[in-house]
């Protein structure tokens, strides 16, 4: 397979490792594209791969976009003539990727992927939706598979609707504790507070602009601040209630295990 990765980040780096990877069920052979061609160049210096510039006529097998997700949309359109066999993103929204997909690439095998991770700490799961199945996408998730990963089938709709809660009500709450809190000698820290303070750095190690693009895209963080404010201004009995609705319906006995 000769895959153009369009986006020369650490996730487009990670599906040309993946891909290339020895025991991977694919053959691939990797050109990388970025806006910044010194990036595209950096990602195919020292691996067995090539750069283009983002203005090149080039076709190849399969196209993968790892880029921004406001700006899926207008990749697909661009880059959907360069594919000639599949077309897949990696960028963490499905809905308007699917629906760009469908518009630009309708002869195409489609399908969008979701690391939900970051590569340091790979390998984890990867949402996948298959829009149009084929050989080349089947060995996209076979290669993803073989890397150690869980891909697991979703629909579009119920992956963005998990996004809200997972990344963008997450992401907002374990900033808003860490914006909101003092900080504090290592000795004063509870098991909870430690682990708090530690998902914070696993959020703030990241890049901002791809944390401002989960909040743009996904709803969930004012749902977190209304419940903040909720537990803020309940009486006893209200906060008694508001605990027990964040137990949820396990059994009591579950809760100490």
């Amino acid at each position: 397979m000769d895959l153009l990765v369009v986006g020369a980040g650490e996730i487009g780096r990670w599906v040309a490792d993946t891909l290339t990877a020895e025991g991977s069920p694919v053959d691939a052979s990797v050109a990388f594209t970025d806006r910044d061609a010194d990036v595209a160049a950096d990602a195919a210096d020292g691996r067995d791969a090539t750069a283009v510039p983002a203005d090149a006529e080039t076709t190849h097998d399969a196209v993968c976009l790892s880029v921004p997700m406001s700006a899926v949309p207008d990749a697909v359109a661009a880059y959907a003539p360069r594919a000639e066999r599949a077309m897949f993103d990696v960028s963490g929204e499905m809905t308007a990727s699917i629906a760009a997909m469908r518009e630009h690439a309708p002869g195409l095998e489609r399908a969008s992927y979701h690391p939900l991770f970051a590569p340091p700490r790979v390998p984890g799961n990867v949402a996948a939706v298959v829009d149009e199945p084929g050989p080349a996408i089947r060995s996209v998730s076979a290669a993803i598979e073989a890397g150690g990963n869980e891909v697991f089938e979703t629909t579009a709709s119920e992956h963005d609707r998990a996004m809200e809660t997972i990344q963008a009500g997450a992401h907002a709450a374990v900033l808003a504790w860490r914006l909101a809190g003092e900080e504090v000698r290592e000795e004063f820290h509870t098991p909870v507070s430690a682990a708090l303070d530690d998902v914070a750095d696993t959020v703030t190690e990241g890049a901002p602009g791809v944390y401002a693009e989960i909040q743009r895209a996904f709803g969930g963080a004012d749902e977190v601040a209304e419940a903040a404010r909720e537990i803020a201004d309940a009486d006893p009995e209200r906060f008694a209630e508001l605990y027990e609705r964040a137990r949820g319906d396990r059994d009591p006995r579950e809760r100490h295990e």
